[in-house]
C-alpha cells in the first residue's frame, strides 16, 4: 500500500511540475498573443506543446491547439517570418507596436515569476530581514567585527536589499587561503575551542539528565564566553576569556577533568571571506576581511561555509508581502543576470550550466526533499524551481541573441534607427546561425546533464 501511495504522490509532483512548466509556456507566449491581438496583429495558431497536435479548434481568424510534447509552444503570426501583404501582418505594423509584441514574452515571464514568488511567500508567518540579531558561538563573523545591530547593505561591492540578495551574495563568497597567525583567526580557534567542550560534552550523553532550564543556561554561558573572546584586544585576553569559559562550562560536569585546549597556530587557513557594508548606528560603515564560519567533513575535506549570525525577523503583514515579493522577484533578476555576467568573465564553469534536463533532475530532487517534510512543502519546491526558470526564461530570452526574442527585438531598434528593415534574407541566415549554436549548445548541455546523472 506504502509503495503504491508513493507512486500516486511521484506521479502527482510530475503533473504538478509539467502543469506549471507549461504556465510558465502560455505566460510567455500568452504575452505576444495578447499584444499582437491589442496591435491588430493576425495571429494564425496559438499552441501549447510541440510536435504532433492532439486536438486543435479555430475561433475568428485563429487555431487553438495543444500538441503531445510539453516542451515549448509558440504564437505564429502573419509575417512574422515571411512576407505577406496582408496590412494586418506582423512586420507591416507600426515598429513600437513589434517592438512592444516581441518583448511582451520576457515580461509576462516576470509577471509569473511574481505571482509564484507570492505563492512561495504566502504560508510564511514573518520575513527575514538583513539586520544582524545574534550571533552562534563559534561565529566568524563576529570575530570579524561584525555587530548585533547591524544592517547589511552590501557584500563585496553587491547590493543587499533583501534577505534573498543576502544568502545569494554569501552563497557566493570565494574560499581563499588566509594569514594563520592572525588575532582575528586566534580568536575562531578560541570559540571553536569552547563549542567543542560543549559538543563533546553532548555527545558522551553528559545532556541526557539536563531540564530544559539547565540546557538553556549553559547554552547561554556558552554564548556569553564566545562574546568575551570576541571582545578581546590581545591573545592573553583571548586566552583568559577562554580559560575562564572552560571552567565555567566544566562547572555543569563535575565528573568530567577541566582540560583548557591549546590553540594551535598554522600558517594558512582556508577561509570564505568578504567585505561587508552595513549600518550601524545611522552610519555606513565599511567592514574589511569579515570571516564566516568555514569548516570540512571527515567525508569531504573540502572546505564549506555556514551562515554563522541570525537576523531579525520582519513582521508580515499585507504591505509587507506586497513589497517582499516585488523586492525578492528583483533580486532573482539580479541573481540571473549576475550569473550570465559571471559564466561570461569565466567565474562559473561549464558544470554550473544546466538544460532541461539539469533542470528537470533539479525539480525531481527538491520535491524529494520536500517530501521529507510533506506534499505541500514538495510542491512549495517544485514552485521555487518553477519561480527561478520563468524569470531565467524572461532574462535569457531577452539577450541580443539571433533566435531569441532579444535578438529580434535588436534587429527592430535597428530599423527604427535606420528607418529600413534588415534585409529578410540577412535576417533569416542570422537566426538560423544562431539557433543552429543554441541547438548545439543545448545538446552539449543536455549531454553533460545526462552524464552526470550517472557520476
Amino acid at each position: 500500500m506504502t509503495v503504491f501511495v508513493n507512486i500516486l504522490i511521484t506521479a502527482a509532483l510530475i503533473i504538478i511540475g509539467v502543469l506549471l512548466f507549461e504556465l510558465i509556456i502560455f505566460f510567455h507566449e500568452g504575452g505576444h498573443f495578447v499584444t499582437a491581438k491589442l496591435s491588430g496583429v493576425k495571429v494564425n495558431e496559438f499552441a501549447l506543446g510541440m510536435g504532433p497536435k492532439l486536438f486543435s479548434f479555430t475561433k475568428g481568424e485563429t487555431k487553438y491547439s495543444l500538441r503531445l510534447l510539453p516542451i515549448g509552444g509558440y504564437c505564429a503570426m502573419e509575417g512574422e517570418d515571411e512576407e505577406s501583404d496582408n496590412p494586418r501582418a506582423f512586420n507591416n505594423v507600426k515598429i513600437y507596436k513589434r517592438l512592444i509584441i516581441v518583448a511582451a514574452g520576457a515580461v509576462m515571464n516576470i509577471v509569473l515569476g511574481l505571482i509564484l514568488m507570492m505563492v512561495l511567500l504566502l504560508p510564511m508567518e514573518n520575513f527575514s530581514s538583513t539586520t544582524v540579531n545574534s550571533f552562534i558561538p563559534q561565529s566568524y563573523s563576529a570575530n570579524s567585527g561584525l555587530e548585533e545591530g547591524d544592517k547589511i547593505i552590501a557584500v563585496d561591492g553587491y547590493a543587499v536589499n533583501n534577505s534573498l540578495d543576502l544568502s545569494y551574495s554569501l552563497a557566493t563568497i570565494k574560499v581563499q587561503d588566509v594569514s594563520g597567525d592572525s588575532f582575528q583567526i586566534y580568536k575562531q580557534d578560541c570559540t571553536n575551542a569552547l563549542s567543542d567542550i560543549y559538543y563533546d560534552q553532548y555527545e558522551k550523553g553528559n545532556f541526557d539528565s539536563f531540564t530544559d532550564a539547565e540546557y538553556e543556561q549553559i547554552y547561554a554561558d556558552l554564548c556569553q564566553a564566545a562574546e568575551k573572546v570576541n571582545a578581546a584586544n590581545t591573545k592573553e585576553e583571548a586566552d583568559l576569556a577562554l580559560s575562564e569559559g572552560a571552567e565555567v562550562l566544566y562547572s555543569y560536569f563535575p565528573s568530567e577533568t577541566v582540560e583548557v585546549p591549546t590553540i594551535e597556530v598554522k600558517d594558512s587557513r582556508p577561509r570564505f571571506r568578504a567585505d561587508l557594508k552595513v549600518v550601524r548606528s545611522g552610519e555606513e560603515v565599511l567592514l574589511e576581511d569579515v570571516d564566516f564560519r568555514t569548516y570540512t567533513t571527515a567525508d569531504d575535506p573540502t572546505p564549506k561555509m555556514s551562515i554563522d549570525f541570525y537576523t531579525n525577523p520582519k513582521d508580515k503583514t499585507f504591505l509587507s508581502l506586497l513589497e517582499e515579493t516585488g523586492s525578492q522577484t528583483v533580486s532573482v533578476v539580479r541573481m540571473v543576470v549576475d550569473s550570465l555576467i559571471g559564466l561570461v568573465k569565466g567565474e562559473f564553469g561549464f558544470t554550473d550550466v544546466s538544460g532541461p534536463i539539469g533542470a528537470a533532475s533539479a525539480t525531481v530532487e527538491v520535491a524529494q526533499q520536500g517530501l521529507k517534510t510533506g506534499f505541500g512543502d514538495a510542491v512549495l519546491n517544485i514552485v521555487y524551481v518553477m519561480m527561478i526558470i520563468s524569470v531565467n526564461l524572461g532574462v535569457v530570452n531577452m539577450l541580443p541573441f539571433p533566435a531569441l526574442d532579444g535578438g529580434r527585438f535588436l534587429f527592430l531598434l535597428i530599423e527604427g534607427i535606420f528607418r529600413r528593415p534588415i534585409p529578410r534574407k540577412v535576417e533569416a541566415i542570422v537566426n538560423a546561425i544562431g539557433l543552429g549554436i543554441l541547438l548545439i549548445f543545448i545538446l552539449i548541455v543536455s549531454v553533460k546533464d545526462v552524464w552526470m546523472l550517472f557520476v
